[in-house]
């Protein structure tokens, strides 16, 4: 039995924690007083995407829906720093999209990159070693490590396919395919055969191919989801040209130009962009009319708005090897398989500042703790210059540097806050 075709799915990705930083002291034989030598603790491991081709579904996340990076290492003595978290790598098949579950925005196009961090791990904490001053020789605290990053993604697939087939069902998709490639869809004379997207690579000559995709049948309404909707749509979001198979045999009562004008509206419906897309039109089933008023009608309904017309029989292979040459030159003229931008900005989080604050000082060193201080430094990022801002705005806000004012802290001192340390400056 084949494995079912998913396209969709919603995790939660969780970056490792940061390890802790060690307290401890140096012990040697006849070495007195040997000071801290604490180390400091792991960074904890990233959530990282990685493109596979060996992919075709996004089959492995329909029962796993929470991956957790490995956390940092603690600290020991020595000055040993604990051992990183391991990355964990998710693969991914090529063409997946990563947007965020609560507002929908691309993240990330895994299209023709190599990897993405999508959650950083967290900062490992100080060992001891790093807050010994002249006056505080042995100082028996650390910092904790800072918790990882944290978000719920939608994985989206949307094949990577230059051609797709779009029509009613059961209008010749599959038999088109079938031909012109290697691929082995189902065929069968009911609507609805293909239940999934269907991938071939099309030869045409020596170093010229492309890839065409067959698309579940559209039909009347399945923008309000009727039929399977819009449920394979996205597969041809990425296409550089569409081919629209009609059935002008009339062997199931309808009329071709009605179905031609009803599957470009269900398109603008979905999509104003995919609308504007560059089309091929067949009439497919030629071999099956009994006389050529369906073909005529067609063929200068679609000629008046400005596409090219092919007569076709995908069963007999009449007028397939002139699509396919058709096909390959248009192709040759277009840009290349679309990319989505990002278009998702990271907004800064909820911190509730409310929280009490401790505060030592010692020899010009200040040390401020609290925990909605941790998940503040936690979560910004301090090489990102409107970060800073962000950070120093919150404080602010707080009223932390007033009330350092008010104990007496001087230009120059030192701030120290988990693993962040800066020169106070009013």
């Amino acid at each position: 039995m084949a494995a079912a075709f998913v396209d969709t799915a919603r995790i939660t990705i969780i970056a490792g924690h940061g390890g802790h930083g060690a307290v401890a002291f140096h012990r040697e034989k006849y070495v007195a007083n040997g000071g801290p030598d604490g180390g400091d603790g792991g960074r904890g491991g990233s959530v990282v995407f990685v493109p596979d081709p060996s992919m075709s579904t996004l089959m492995d996340f329909r029962y796993k829906r929470k991956y957790t990076a490995e956390p940092g290492m603690d600290g020991s003595g020595a000055r040993r720093s604990g051992k990183d978290g391991k990355d964990l790598i998710i693969r991914v098949p090529q063409g997946t999209v990563v947007r965020d579950a609560e507002t929908g925005e691309v993240i990330q196009d895994m299209t023709g990159v190599d990897r993405f961090v999508a959650a950083k791990g967290g900062r490992g904490g100080w060992g001891n070693q790093h807050f010994a001053t002249p006056t505080r020789q042995a100082p028996r605290f650390a910092k904790a490590g800072l918790p990882g990053e944290s978000r719920e993604v939608i994985l989206e697939l949307k094949l990577l396919a230059d051609v797709g087939l779009v029509g009613f069902p059961n209008v010749g998709k599959s038999t088109l395919l079938s031909v012109v490639s290697k691929a082995h869809p189902k065929i069968a004379n009911y609507h609805f055969t293909t239940l999934m997207p269907n991938l071939g690579v099309v030869y045409v000559e020596e170093g010229v191919s492309f890839v065409m995709a067959d698309i579940p049948g559209i039909i009347e309404g399945a923008s309000a989801g009727a039929g399977l909707g819009y449920d394979f749509l996205r597969h041809i979001d990425r296409c550089r040209l569409l081919v629209h198979l009609v059935d002008v045999s009339g062997s199931e009562g309808r009329d071709p130009v009605e179905d031609f004008d009803t599957i470009n509206a269900e398109l603008k419906e979905y999509s104003p962009e995919l609308a504007t897309r560059p089309m091929i039109v067949c009439g497919n089933k030629s071999d099956l009319c009994y006389d050529d008023e369906n073909q005529k009608r067609l063929r200068e309904h679609v000629e008046a708005l400005g596409y090219t017309y092919f007569d076709l029989s995908a069963a007999t292979h009449g007028n397939v090897k002139e699509l396919v040459k058709k096909i390959a030159e248009q192709l040759a003229t277009l840009p290349p398989v679309k990319v989505f931008e990002a278009t998702y900005t990271p907004k800064p989080p909820v911190v509730d500042t409310a929280g009490e604050v401790s505060i030592e000082t010692e020899d010009h060193f200040w040390f401020v703790e609290a925990p909605w201080l941790q998940h503040l430094v936690a979560c910004t990022t301090f090489s990102d210059f409107e970060s800073r801002n962000w950070f120093d705005k919150q404080l602010r806000q707080a009223g932390l540097f007033d009330k350092l004012e008010a104990m007496g802290i001087q230009d120059g001192d030192t701030v120290v806050m988990y693993d962040l340390q800066f020169e106070y400056q009013r």
